[in-house]
């Protein structure tokens, strides 16, 4: 059996294994996860340290060390391991969405039973702009799609560093154009149509409710996922978690060069959100953040700011989780919970959304 025989054995095994931590003992967990883990006040979720584990059986997932291919696959494996099977839909269906340099890949999911005229969310996987992919964040669409009770649409944007910034942002900004202007032939309300996204994407989904908001029509909710804000500064919660949680330093550093090749792009407030000075006007954001995650606390000030402006704003940290709990639809009770309130806010702030301004 060669290289990928036994990659595809051990991650057999390991999926098999993640989804047998669920029905153990709680006294077992907490034996398979070794000592509590605590950090700024926080505790690590107990299953959440196990997955740690498992993870550390993969092979090596050093992206420095591994071919962009690689480290592609790397990350839509990883997603595989802890997504459980997949909820059925409706309808899933590929579309082509036109974009500044080409078609736009995306996939559109619609949940059993959605009545005529729900509304849309267009989503942005995450992946540092670099990884990730719509199989990586296909089981997560599913999951938002179901229980908020809303029609899907993800997004393929361009990826690093073949298209580096401001390629990604283009696309997005398409792509909710699309999806703004075409809802009404596609079943949906053309006054509820959100953003949203995980980490990188969650930093797209953050620059389209900016740049929309004076022109055309705008995102009647922004939903951001543990949002990577800044490429400048980086904030306390990396030297808390710098390595150890999954997202590490070195690897938004290796995000950072291949996204931003040329370090004066990373003031521009499309590369960095966060530096935008004014944020009124900007639609009704729920933010989830991870406890154990280096880009934590630009989301709290990110949150702090949106309230300051006058944006209604949810902030939720969930003290015991890491960056990328999104794609855990399939492992743990940690991650789930912190899914189905997201799903629920959503679900509630797009139920109060009046039409899009165009």
């Amino acid at each position: 059996m060669g290289n990928k025989g036994l990659d595809t054995a051990l991650e057999a095994v390991v999926r098999t294994a993640a989804t047998a931590v669920g029905s153990l003992p709680s006294t077992l967990k907490r034996v398979l996860a070794g000592r509590p883990v605590r950090s700024d006040g926080q505790v690590l979720d107990t299953e959440i340290q196990i997955m740690l584990k498992m993870l550390a059986l993969l092979p090596d997932s050093d992206f420095e060390q591994l071919s962009l291919e690689q480290s592609r696959a790397q990350i839509d494996m990883e997603a595989r391991l802890v997504s459980g099977r997949p909820i059925p839909m409706s309808s899933v269906e590929a579309l082509s969405i036109p974009g500044p340099a080409g078609a736009i890949p995306a996939r559109l999911f619609r949940p059993e039973g959605l009545p005529p005229s729900a509304p849309l969310l267009v989503y942005f996987h995450g992946g540092g702009f670099v990884l990730g992919s719509l199989d990586s964040h296909d089981s997560l669409c599913r999951f938002l799609a179901r229980h908020a009770e809303v029609g899907v649409l993800a997004v393929d944007y361009r990826l690093a560093p073949e298209h580096v910034f401001p390629a990604a942002v283009d696309d997005a900004v398409a792509a909710f154009r699309f999806a703004a202007e075409n809802a009404d032939a596609l079943g949906f309300d053309p006054g509820r149509v959100a953003v949203a996204g995980d980490s990188a994407g969650g930093n797209l989904a953050t620059v389209v409710a900016q740049l929309t908001r004076d022109g055309g029509p705008r995102p009647a909710f922004q939903m951001l996922f543990f949002p990577w804000l800044d490429l400048t500064t980086k904030r306390r919660s990396y030297e808390l978690f710098s390595d150890g949680y999954f997202l590490t330093e070195a690897q938004i550093d290796w995000y950072t060069k291949h996204y931003t090749p040329s370090a004066s792009d990373r003031t521009d407030p499309r590369a960095s959100p966060i530096l935008t000075e004014d944020l009124s006007g900007l639609p009704p954001a729920y933010i989830a953040l991870a406890g154990f995650d280096v880009l934590r606390d630009e989301g709290v000030e990110y949150a702090a700011r949106l309230r300051a402006a006058g944006v209604p704003t949810t902030l939720r940290i969930h003290r015991g989780l890491i960056h990328a709990f999104v794609n855990l639809t399939g492992y743990g009770q940690a991650g789930t919970d912190a899914l189905f309130e997201a799903a629920g806010a959503l679900r509630v702030g797009l139920s109060f959304a009046g039409r899009a301004v165009g």
